[in-house]
């Protein structure tokens, strides 16, 4: 049985589960439940590999112990080993000896974990579908880890779990213009279920890791934080399917509710990707961790200000930002000021609204910016929704392909020979300053649109409001109907 058919046999027999109420609480539950068995697979091998490996997990909480036998428990007594043994077991697992850090990537899991299901029976058919599964076949564990993005990939309909997600064209191309390499300190301080770390270890592999040596390096320098529970989780599952062997560098916490000024040089870094919240605001208090004239509740405001501190002299970064942050004014505009002076913002990709519906529809750009030197020009470059297709959406996502021409244009590593294009512009650090730091400058190549006659569109307004309010007259009296009888 395929890594998909195995999933979806799984999502089917928890659909038949009364306890287990939509896409969001499926995949949690999917979540820890994999977890334990990708981290049981993963303590067998360390075993073999390494003498006197012992795993953190209590020898009668691993999956080996009660969930391996097909035969195995099963019913009610099963599930009360789950929600009396083992959750409160592992949600107070010792911390502490040679496995320290393992110990405490799985009781941080389990601090959020929850066991939805509720029928005993169902859950042994699902664990015995799990157990089809060899994580430490490293074909089949890529092959599972491809369908597992896939789900990712349909979080959208997982509720606001959305938020999290960010299209994987974007983050692999955004990964491909920064080209980490093993040995450079990575930091993705709002990492979502772990879109950019997963990139990024595929394009260091794929391009850089030769060796067990950068194996390790490129394992060592990865660095994370996700406040939210659900994403925490996924990207900690991520990580086991990416062959991390140690996910403890991602950590639940929220990045913004450490003071600005306790970021030390030692903890400076080579590389940000990131995709921080927009559009939401801070809880009362976070702002105050900032200088005064970077305060503010605005989430995407505050982390470019972090972004711009944490980047270590000669260190880059990619980040996915809202137009507002390009445009607005008081504290954004400080912002930009402040970034413009201490990196050279290069390259800003203006994306189409469409890009990340359906769980939001503003203007989005992707920021390319160096530290250590000062702005002196920034290249805009338009990308638009292929020939034929109005807007991109669930069922014609934007796909990497798409941003080829962009790749195409870009001028390699060193950004040399760029030019003009009907999709490309150049502006000058005295025209944006003379534009009072608004960094939201149009395509000057574009046609101006042709919006019609003003006056017939009035005329179509108005014929267009009397066609509602008939049929609101019609609809109530309807209802005025229905309702007499």
């Amino acid at each position: 049985m395929s890594a998909r058919t195995t999933v979806k046999s799984i999502q089917d027999l928890m659909r038949q589960d009364v306890g287990v109420d939509g896409d969001a609480q499926r995949l949690s539950q999917l979540c820890w439940m994999f977890f334990l068995k990708i981290i049981d697979d993963q303590d067998q091998q360390l075993e073999l590999m390494h003498e006197g490996f012992k795993s953190p997990i209590p020898s009668r909480l691993q999956w080996r112990s009660w969930a391996a036998n097909p035969e195995g428990e099963t019913g009610d007594s099963l599930m009360a080993f789950v929600n009396d043994g083992l959750f409160p077991a592992l949600k107070e697992l010792q911390t502490s000896g040679k496995q320290a850090s393992r110990a405490r990537v799985i009781r941080s899991l389990f601090e959020d974990a929850y066991n939805y299901m509720k029928s005993g029976h169902l859950m042994r058919q699902v664990i015995n579908k799990i157990n089809t599964v060899d994580f430490n076949d490293l074909a089949e564990r890529k092959h599972f880890g491809e369908v597992y993005e896939q789900l990712l990939n349909d979080l959208q309909n997982a509720g606001n779990a959305g938020e999290y997600y960010t299209p994987r064209a974007v983050t692999a191309f955004m990964v491909d213009r920064i080209d980490p390499r093993p040995g450079e300190k990575l930091f993705d301080p709002a990492c979502g279920t772990g879109g950019f770390l997963t990139c990024a270890i595929r394009h260091m592999r794929d391009h850089y890791v030769k060796s067990v040596t950068d194996e390790k390096a490129l394992q060592s320098c990865l660095r994370a934080v996700e406040k939210k529970p659900l994403p925490h989780m996924l990207c900690v599952t991520n990580m086991l399917l990416h062959g991390v062997e140690d996910p403890g560098f991602v950590r639940r916490d929220n990045t913004l509710a450490r003071p600005y000024i306790s970021w030390e040089q030692k903890e400076r870094v080579d590389i940000i990707l990131a995709n921080p919240p927009f559009g939401g605001r801070e809880e009362d208090g976070i702002e105050s961790n900032f200088p005064a004239h970077f305060r503010t509740k605005e989430t995407a405001d505050l982390f470019l200000a972090l972004f711009i501190r944490l980047l270590k002299p000669g260190g880059r970064a990619a980040v996915v930002l809202p137009d507002g942050s390009l445009f607005g004014e008081g504290v954004k505009t400080r912002l930009k000021e402040h970034l413009l002076e201490e990196c050279n913002l290069h390259t800003v990709v203006r994306l189409p609204n469409s890009v990340f519906k359906p769980y939001a529809t503003i203007g989005t750009n992707l920021m390319f910016f160096d530290k250590g030197a000062p702005t002196r020009d920034i290249w805009y470059y338009e990308h638009r929704v292929p020939d034929g297709q109005k807007a991109y959406s669930m069922t014609r996502p934007i796909r990497i392909d798409h941003l080829q021409d962009c790749v195409d244009w870009w001028g390699g590593a060193s950004r040399e020979g760029r030019v003009e294009t009907p999709q490309a512009w150049k502006v000058s650090i005295e025209e944006v300053k003379a534009r009072g730091y608004n960094l939201d400058v149009k395509n000057p190549h574009a046609e101006a649109r042709d919006h019609g006659d003003p006056q017939a569109l009035l005329a179509e307004l108005v014929a267009t409001e009397n066609e509602t309010a008939r049929l609101r007259d019609q609809l109530k009296a309807v209802l005025v109907e229905a309702l007499a009888r």
